[in-house]
C-alpha cells in the first residue's frame, strides 16, 4: 500500500525535480544574477522549490488521470513564464512585471526585436515537458487510483510551509529587510525565486492600486515641504538666456556617452555631436534614470521631473493622472506643445498621456510619408524623419515646444548598407558590432536636422535640447564592451555606463560662450535647467530635479534602480565606491548621507504618481499649497 501512496505523488516528484533543476539551469545561464558567496549561491539554488512544490501539489486534490495532466500543463506554463522572462531580460536585463504584462498593445511593433531575442537553444526549455509527456502515456506504472489522504496533504504542505520559511529566514539573514526592496528585482528574484517575485509583485499591484482612492491633500504636504527645502539659487547670468525662444527637444534613441568623442577604426562615431558640443552648454556627467518604460520613461522625467516607476511604465499604469507637465506650464507663456514620432499614436499610449501632459499637437506616423525605401528596422529611418519633421514644423505657432522622438538606433539596431558610415565593431556580441554603424548614422541624420532648421528659418530663434534616452548597450553585453574599452566592465563601470548625452544649444549665446558643466545629473534636472534659461521660475513647482547652470547644485543624482551618484562616490548593488578610484570607499559615510536622501526621493515620486496627488496641488494658488483642486480625470472620464 505504501509503495501504491508513493506512486501516487512520484510523478508529482520528477516533475517538481526537472523544473526546479531547469530553472537553476535558466538562473545561471540565462540571468546575470551576481553571486557573491556560497550562501547566496545556495539560496539561488533552492528558492524555486517551495513554490514549485505548493504548485504541483495543487494536484494532490485531483484525481489520478486529472492529477497527472494537470502537472504537465503547469510545467508548461511555468516554462513560458520562465521564456518570457529570458526573452525580456535579453533586451532589458531586468525581470517582467505585471505592469509590463498590460503593455501588449507595444507587441505589434517589437516583432523583429523579439524574434531576434529568441536563441534556437530556448527550444531545450521544452525537453523536460517532452519527458513527463512520455512518461504520462508509456510508463503504467505512473497511473495509479490511490488518492492522497487529507493527513498525507496536511503533512506536504507542512513540509512545503518549512521550505519556504527556511528559504525566506537564509534570504533574509542574507540581506535583512528584503521584502522593502521592490524596485531591486535582482535582489527578490536571487533570494524568493523568480515565481515568488511574480506573486509578490501581484500584490504589490493590488497594493499600489488602492492608493489613489485612500489618498487624500494632506498626502502631498511632507512632498512639498521636502521639495522647497531642497531647492537652489538660480543662476541669474543663465537665467533667461533663451526668452522667448522655440525649444526644440531632440531625443536620442539608446545613445550612450560612451560614443561621444571616440573613434572606431580610425573613423569618429560621432564626428557632428563632436562639433556641436565645443559651441553648446555639455554636460558630462549626466545620466538616464528611466525603468522598464525606457523612452516612454525618460518622456515622462523630461516634462515632468518626477522619477518613473520602478515597475511598469507610467504611460501604462496613469495616463489619465493630473500633471504638472512642461506643456501645461508654458502655456501660460503662449507656447505651442507638440510631440513629433513616426510611430503609431497607440505605442505605449501616446495619445492618452500627452492630453495628460496638455499637449497640442502629436505629429503620428499619419503625418508622414513612410514606405519601404526610407525604412529600416523600427520605421522611418532618421534621415528621412528629420527632412519630414523639419517641414511639419514650419506650420507650428510659435513660440513652440516640440519633441523630436528618433527611430533608427534602436535595438536590434539594423541598418541598410548604403546608410552604413562606419564598419562594425568585431567582437562576439552583435548587439555591440551593429550599435556603432546605427549610432553614426544618427549623428550624421542630426546634422542634416540642423541643416534644414537653417534653411527653414527656425534656427536662430531656437534652442535645442538634446539628450540620450536610456542605455543602447545593456549589462548582458559587458564582455564586449570591456573590449571596446579596454576595461574590465565592474559594477562601479556599469554605472558609469548609464551616462547618456545632454547637450544645449543656443545660437548667439553658446556658440560665443560655450561651456562644459561637469555636475552630476539626470533626466530629472532637465526641465528645471530649460525653464530657467527660458526665463521661467520653476521655485514652485513640484519637481525632484534642479537647474544644473545653478552654482549651488548639490551634485547628486539617483538611478531608477536605487543607485546613485554624487561628486565623490557611486552606491550601487550595496556597496560604495571611490568615484576617483574605482574601488570600493575605505569611509562609507561618504554615501551613508546620500542613502536616505536617495530612497525617499523615490518613494515621494512613487506616492504623487500612484496616489495621484497632484490633483490636489493648485500651482495658481497664492501659497502654492496642496488644496482641492477641480479633478480632471473624473472629467475626462465623464467626456
Amino acid at each position: 500500500m505504501r509503495k501504491k501512496r508513493l506512486k501516487a505523488i512520484s510523478f508529482l516528484l520528477i516533475a517538481t525535480l526537472l523544473m526546479w533543476v531547469k530553472t537553476y539551469v535558466i538562473y545561471k545561464s540565462s540571468f546575470n544574477i551576481k553571486i557573491e558567496n556560497f550562501m547566496q549561491e545556495f539560496i539561488l539554488f533552492i528558492n524555486p522549490l517551495s513554490f514549485l512544490l505548493f504548485i504541483f501539489g495543487i494536484g494532490l486534490f485531483l484525481k489520478e488521470k486529472n492529477r497527472n495532466r494537470y502537472i504537465i500543463v503547469t510545467s508548461f506554463i511555468l516554462t513560458f513564464i520562465l521564456l518570457a522572462n529570458i526573452v525580456f531580460y535579453r533586451f532589458y536585463s531586468d525581470f517582467l512585471t505585471i505592469p509590463v504584462l498590460f503593455q501588449t498593445n507595444n507587441m505589434g511593433d517589437l516583432g523583429s526585436s523579439i524574434t531576434s531575442l529568441i536563441e534556437p537553444v530556448d527550444f531545450l526549455m521544452f525537453v523536460d515537458i517532452i519527458i513527463l509527456i512520455w512518461l504520462y502515456k508509456k510508463q503504467p506504472s505512473f497511473r495509479t487510483d490511490v488518492t492522497v489522504s487529507r493527513k498525507e496533504r496536511a503533512a506536504y504542505y507542512l513540509f512545503v510551509a518549512a521550505t519556504f520559511f527556511f528559504n525566506l529566514g537564509l534570504a533574509e539573514t542574507e540581506r535583512p529587510e528584503l521584502l522593502t526592496r521592490s524596485f531591486d528585482r535582482e535582489m527578490l528574484v536571487k533570494n524568493i525565486s523568480l515565481y515568488n517575485f511574480h506573486i509578490y509583485d501581484g500584490v504589490l499591484q493590488s497594493k499600489q492600486s488602492a492608493q489613489r482612492a485612500l489618498a487624500d491633500s494632506n498626502s502631498l504636504t511632507e512632498i512639498e515641504n521636502y521639495v522647497s527645502a531642497n531647492q537652489t539659487d538660480r543662476n541669474e547670468k543663465t537665467f533667461g538666456q533663451a526668452k522667448g525662444r522655440n525649444v526644440i527637444l531632440v531625443s536620442l534613441e539608446s545613445t550612450q556617452s560612451f560614443v561621444i568623442n571616440e573613434k572606431l577604426n580610425g573613423k569618429e562615431i560621432t564626428p557632428f555631436l563632436n562639433k556641436l558640443i565645443k559651441k553648446s552648454y555639455n554636460f558630462t556627467n549626466f545620466y538616464h534614470q528611466t525603468g522598464q518604460g525606457k523612452t516612454s520613461d525618460s518622456e515622462f522625467i523630461v516634462d515632468n521631473s518626477l522619477y518613473p516607476l520602478g515597475r511598469g511604465a507610467v504611460f501604462f499604469t496613469n495616463p489619465s493622472n493630473e500633471f504638472t507637465a512642461t506643456p501645461e506650464l508654458l502655456k501660460d507663456e503662449g507656447y505651442h506643445s507638440s510631440v513629433i514620432h513616426a510611430n503609431n499614436k497607440s505605442f505605449w499610449n501616446r495619445d492618452l498621456i500627452y492630453d495628460s501632459f496638455g499637449y497640442d499637437k502629436f505629429f503620428d506616423i499619419k503625418s508622414f510619408d513612410v514606405n519601404e525605401e526610407n525604412s529600416v528596422g523600427w520605421g522611418l529611418k532618421d534621415g528621412p524623419f528629420f527632412e519630414q519633421s523639419a517641414e511639419l514644423m514650419k506650420s507650428i505657432p510659435q513660440p513652440f515646444y516640440t519633441r523630436l522622438i528618433t527611430l533608427t538606433n534602436h535595438f536590434p539596431f539594423d541598418l541598410d548598407e548604403e546608410d552604413k558610415l562606419i564598419d562594425e565593431y568585431d567582437s562576439k556580441s552583435k548587439t555591440l558590432n551593429k550599435y556603432f554603424p546605427t549610432v553614426r548614422y544618427q549623428d550624421e541624420a542630426l546634422k542634416l536636422f540642423f541643416k534644414k532648421m537653417k534653411e527653414a528659418g527656425l534656427y536662430d530663434n531656437s534652442i535645442f535640447v538634446l539628450y540620450g534616452d536610456h542605455y543602447g548597450i545593456s549589462e548582458n553585453h559587458n564582455e564586449a564592451m570591456g573590449q571596446f574599452l579596454n576595461k574590465e566592465i565592474t559594477p562601479f563601470e556599469e554605472v558609469q555606463l548609464q551616462k547618456v548625452p545632454f547637450v544645449v544649444h543656443i545660437p548667439g549665446v553658446t556658440d560665443q560662450h560655450p561651456q562644459e558643466i561637469d555636475t552630476v545629473g539626470g533626466q530629472v534636472d532637465i526641465r528645471p535647467t530649460v525653464l530657467n534659461l527660458l526665463g521661467i521660475d520653476t521655485s514652485k513647482q513640484i519637481q525632484f530635479g534642479h537647474d544644473l547652470l545653478s552654482k549651488d547644485t548639490n551634485d547628486f543624482t539617483v538611478l531608477r534602480d536605487g543607485s546613485f551618484i554624487t561628486k565623490d562616490s557611486i552606491f550601487t548593488d550595496g556597496v560604495c565606491y571611490n568615484k576617483e578610484t574605482g574601488e570600493p570607499a575605505d569611509d562609507k559615510a561618504v554615501c551613508q548621507s546620500y542613502e536616505e536622501k536617495a530612497k525617499q526621493e523615490l518613494q515621494f515620486s512613487d506616492q504623487i504618481i500612484y496616489g495621484d496627488l497632484l490633483r490636489f496641488y493648485d500651482r495658481n494658488s497664492p501659497d502654492h499649497s496642496p488644496s482641492k483642486k477641480e479633478d480632471k480625470t473624473e472629467l475626462k472620464k465623464a467626456s
